[in-house]
């Protein structure tokens, strides 16, 4: 076996809500592939936003939260 995925077109929208189902304290997911602080947006912060494709995996993601970004944007795999 090689990977896991459903359904390729998915496989951006399955990840991050993997990710967001355990730390919905901490995140959660807006359409179309955005992670956002779970306490955004904050009065009187500059937010700090990343972007960029999903290569394997919605990377930016992961940097979400307390000192760290407050959203990442994911692209589709490979762009």
């Amino acid at each position: 076996m090689k990977k896991l995925i459903n359904a390729p077109e998915n496989v951006v929208k399955e990840a991050l809500a993997g990710m967001a189902a355990p730390h919905g304290d901490l995140l959660r997911v807006i359409d179309p592939n955005v992670v956002v602080r779970a306490d955004a947006p904050r009065q009187g912060k500059v937010g700090i936003i990343s972007g960029g494709g999903s290569g394997h995996e919605p990377m930016h993601g992961g940097f979400v939260g307390r000192g760290m970004l407050d959203a990442a944007c994911a692209g589709d795999v490979f762009t």
